[in-house]
């Protein structure tokens, strides 16, 4: 799941047309600190009434005060930004959560290292202000600061041009983001939005855990099993010291994987992980990086560390004590890593394309806890090896199989990317028939009908390896009747979307259901890129929609849905299909449906900059206009309006998989006057 962009309505007391509000400036300073070291000041002045929010700010709340410092060869950054100001706090019930925030005057400082006289720091920053009703889109403010020091020779060094760019202009705002975003919202529709992050973490979480189990199955794992257990037993002194080593080992395993994920937030950053899930290049990327991992598990070959690095802590872990056993975890889990490689790479690409910024470090823990557990447990109770089952080839099954389902998720990436750029390559006939192929190839294997080049010959067939093959094929037969349009709503989220699908007799079948025959879309603005689910004659630009909906008289549906929504796709496959709310969104609304992930470039005339930030694509438009009228940035998110005065008629909402809870959503928005 994303970083939260909580952003509310532009104005509520905004009369005949939009005003332009500035209840901050900013001015920047600096002095000379001890040789070769300044500081610089940022200084926002806030008008009455208006506050801004400290850099501290839990996920979930408003946009925290940020800073990012351009990097350059002459000036190194010492420490963090300092707030030099009074801080307020205190509970914020739209947020639901404690808040820090400054009035009147906030003092950011940051000291730098040089290494010339002088030199200029530029960068930028980001805020947001609020007063007691409304909160401003942040703004983000370049700045460039010329700072000076002595001691330092000049011999050698290029100097940077001195420049002063104090003036920030306010930035243009297209024509529908600046009219609705200015539009008045009652106050009993600002909801507490839920926090999508929290729970992509603990979807990340349990996938760690999944992914942990199955590493200790593997081929590279299963046999450390007993060598593990038997060091421990064997070489404590006393029971109680073998418990803490056993411990100590656990514990050295979950470091070790909990600090990769931190390492990979590190290295791709924050902003980078909130953009992963919708960047096409990056989807791509996973993708032909799953491929590998699953060639890997297939036994096409192995993904092997040096073998330099595995000696060196072996040799490590020789010497004893607390570090010994903490070299001898990262032993396992370098001489493992043909194995267990592929599901943490698996994991990771999983963990950051959800957006989440702790998602890989979250991912990293549940994985090392579940591959810690069995070391730790049986060298707790070496009784209990025995019932362990022994090593053999169904080891290297198990990486089989593991890898046929890495073949599958590697599909849902390239779909991501296809239906992102309109290839239309992999529409959902396409998915369907390489997910009926895979998963019939894996019910064959498991029955022993398919062989690989590490596999030993199956002799006799085990229950659990029967059951799993009758599984697989009974998948594998459920997903036929897709290609003919069933709307195999188990698994609809992961899908392409229904109206992909060229041959699809399930939403003509609709309707008998409805009263009236589906439509295909009339020649709207982007129908060529665009289509509605199951026959709906949809919109996808909200100004066409809009004047439509004011001369039919009918209130407006808006849905703000994208191609990489698997929530939208179980919605418009298990909710609307329904005969009762297809019947009112076809008869009682205009639909409007902006998606807010899609690549396509907007026409030069309609592309613009907003608050520093350019929008270029149609996907970035729409995501711009939900965050800045509706204050949401997940999707679903469903919202009723009238179309006169562009006011929502109810709450909106996101998903809801109750039908029943759906319908009533929407004969609520027809009920109002």
């Amino acid at each position: 799941m994303r970083k939260l962009f909580f952003v509310f309505f532009w104005s509520l007391s905004l009369i005949g047309q939009a005003q332009i509000l500035q209840p901050v400036s900013w001015k920047f300073s600096s002095k000379m600190l001890e040789k070769g070291e300044v500081e610089i000041t940022l200084t926002a002045s806030v008008d009455e009434g208006w506050h801004i929010y400290s850099q501290h700010v839990k996920a979930g709340g408003p946009v925290p005060t940020s800073f990012h410092f351009t990097p350059s060869k002459v000036y190194t950054a010492l420490g963090k930004v300092q707030e030099k100001s009074k801080l307020m706090e205190g509970f914020e019930k739209t947020f639901n959560m404690d808040i820090r925030w400054f009035e009147k005057q906030a003092v950011f400082t940051q000291k730098f290292r040089l290494t010339q006289p002088t030199a200029t720091i530029k960068g930028t920053l980001e805020y947001m202000v609020c007063d007691d009703q409304r909160c401003l889109p942040p703004e983000e403010v370049a700045f460039s600061i010329p700072v000076k020091t002595t001691g330092i020779e000049e011999k050698g060094i290029v100097k940077e041009p001195l420049t002063d760019t104090a003036n920030v202009t306010k930035a243009q705002v297209s024509d529908t983001v600046r009219r609705t975003s200015a539009m008045p919202t009652e106050a009993k529709d600002v909801l507490a939005m839920p926090q999508p992050a929290e729970e992509s973490l603990w979807v990340t979480f349990v996938a760690g855990l999944l992914g942990g189990l199955a590493a200790i199955f593997m081929p590279c794992i299963f046999p450390l099993l007993p060598m593990t257990v038997s060091f421990f037993t064997k070489q404590a002194e006393s029971r109680s010291s073998g418990i803490r080593n056993a411990l100590l080992y656990g514990l050295s395993i979950i470091i070790i994987y909990v600090l990769l994920g931190l390492l990979i937030t590190i290295l791709f950053g924050a902003d980078a992980l909130n953009n992963l899930s919708t960047n096409g290049l990056f989807n791509f990327a996973f993708f032909l990086l799953l491929l590998v991992f699953a060639a890997s598990f297939l036994g096409a070959f192995e993904l092997i560390l040096p073998s330099s690095w595995a000696n060196k802590m072996d040799q490590k872990a020789d010497k004893g004590g607390l570090l010994g056993i903490f070299f001898m975890a990262t032993t396992l889990s370098l001489v493992s890593f043909s194995c267990t490689g592929p599901i943490i790479g698996t994991l990771l690409v999983q963990a950051a394309s959800q957006g989440a910024l702790l998602g890989p470090a979250v991912g990293m823990f549940g994985f090392a806890l579940a591959l810690s557990l069995p070391f730790t447990l049986f060298s707790l109770f070496p009784s209990w090896m025995k019932t362990l089952p022994k090593s053999g080839g169904w080891l290297n099954s198990v990486k089989v199989t593991l890898g046929i389902l890495e073949l599958a998720l590697a599909l849902k990436f390239l779909s991501n990317v296809d239906l992102a750029y309109h290839w239309q390559w992999f529409d959902r006939e396409v998915f369907l028939v390489l997910w009926i192929i895979l998963f019939a190839c894996l019910g064959f294997y498991l029955l022993g009908k398919l062989r690989f080049a590490h596999d030993s010959p199956l002799v006799s067939l085990s229950v659990p390896r029967f059951f799993l093959a009758v599984l697989s094929l009974s998948f594998s037969l459920y997903m036929v009747p897709g290609l003919w349009g069933a709307p195999l709503k188990a698994i609809a989220a992961f899908l392409p979307p229904q109206q992909t699908q060229d041959f699809d007799l399930y939403s003509a079948s609709l309707a008998g259901n409805t009263g009236s025959t589906p439509v295909a879309n009339e020649k709207h603005k982007y129908s060529e890129l665009f289509h509605a689910p199951l026959g709906l004659n949809a919109f996808f630009d909200y100004d066409e929609g809009l004047a439509y909906a004011r001369k039919v008289g009918k209130p407006i549906l808006i849905d703000f849905t994208g191609h990489a929504c698997v929530n939208c796709r179980k919605m418009e496959a298990t909710v609307w299909p329904d005969p009762a709310v297809l019947k009112t969104i076809k008869e009682d609304y205009v639909l409007i449906q902006l998606y807010v992930d899609d690549k396509t470039e907007l026409d030069p005339s309609e592309q613009t900059v907003i608050n520093g930030k350019e929008i270029k694509t149609i996907g970035k438009k729409w995501s711009t206009l939900q965050a800045l009228r509706f204050q949401a940035n997940s999707q679903p998110y469903y919202v009723l309006l009238d179309p006169q005065s562009e006011k929502t008629l109810v709450p909106p909402q996101g998903a809801n998989y109750d039908t029943s809870a759906f319908l009533a959503f929407l004969k609520a928005g027809l009920s109002k006057p």
